[in-house]
């Protein structure tokens, strides 16, 4: 859970925004312990979970979302909050191959150990899935950049350097205890690094995030966002912001970009996605819970604002179950 910071530059206490990253939480999937000689290189296709990353030893690099080769050092942490297409190596002009995920030995619970290569100095890599409790679709996940660098945001905030210390030494190191002492310490890097994004690295961003600091309609938003199941009347809405209705409805849109009653429908939406990838809820129980008459209704709402009808989220949630 991200909570607030009270150092210079930080949003104050009452921000909505602060409100809202209060109660966001990254859980990790899978984590796995690399060591890998040279030549080698993996290509890691887009996904839904968040992909974090960190170098404990040597250095590698690494092929952002956008294409373009970072050479990584050691002591570097990446994260790439909506999973983007990525490959590292151990040098540019190596061929990438799919990560060999069957080679890998299973150590306990959701961590796992990769040996490659027995000859040469080894690059010792710790890599891991994170899922947020938003939905990917959520604006705050919309605005990230693809990628994230610990580095590129340590001069706002000193926490991230010994975190970053601390994991290279439960990496490299096969103590007792070490996997569950790594997994929770890159739960807590990934964490500080969308802090200080947060904190310095978008506070003067605009669209949602300026949205979320105006001081009348950050608070509608925090409202909206605090009770994403509720169908949210435009009256209650403008009773948070203590205005008109005319007159909320239209500086939210002004503001916003949308209407009221379409950021809302948005919101709803999003959580029923969740509640059916995340939860494998039947899709009449998620009309139910949002206080629709039939499932039929539900599904024509659903598909309206998502593009794709409610039953393909429950396919892929079974198969994935």
């Amino acid at each position: 859970m991200l909570d607030n910071s009270s150092k210079s530059g930080a949003p104050p206490l009452n921000d909505p925004l602060t409100d809202m990253l209060r109660g966001l939480r990254l859980d990790g999937v899978e984590y796995g312990r690399c060591r890998l000689a040279a030549p080698w290189a993996f290509a890691f296709p887009a996904r839904q979970d968040a992909c974090f990353l960190f170098v404990a030893e040597k250095g590698c690099w690494l092929q952002t979302p956008a294409g373009a080769w970072e050479e990584l050092n050691a002591g570097d942490a990446v994260l790439l909050p909506r999973g983007s297409a990525h490959a590292l190596a151990s040098a540019p002009g190596v061929a990438p191959q799919a990560f060999p995920r069957w080679q890998c030995q299973s150590i306990t619970g959701n961590f796992f150990d990769l040996n490659a290569g027995d000859e040469g100095e080894h690059c010792v890599l710790f890599y891991g899935s994170m899922r947020f409790n938003l939905d990917s679709l959520h604006p705050l996940l919309r605005m990230m950049p693809d990628m994230m660098r610990a580095h590129e945001l340590m001069r706002n905030e000193p926490a991230i350097v010994p975190l970053l210390e601390a994991m290279g030494c439960e990496v490299a190191m096969n103590r007792v205890g070490a996997c569950g002492m790594v997994t929770r310490l890159a739960d807590v890097l990934a964490a500080q690094i969308i802090r200080a994004w947060v904190e310095h690295g978008c506070g003067s961003a605009a669209g949602w995030i300026a949205a979320v600091r105006n001081p009348e309609i950050g608070r509608v938003l925090a409202a909206i966002h605090a009770a994403p199941h509720r169908d949210w009347p435009l009256s209650e809405l403008a009773g948070v912001m203590g205005a008109s209705r005319s007159s909320f409805a239209s500086k939210f849109a002004a503001i916003v970009g949308e209407t009221p009653a379409r950021y809302v429908a948005q919101v709803r939406m999003h959580q029923a996605r969740q509640w059916i990838i995340r939860d494998s809820a039947r899709i009449s129980e998620v009309a139910q819970r949002l206080g629709y008459d039939s499932e039929a209704s539900f599904s024509r709402a659903f598909k309206r604002i998502i593009g794709t009808a409610p039953s393909h989220f429950r396919n892929v949630a079974k198969q994935e179950a």
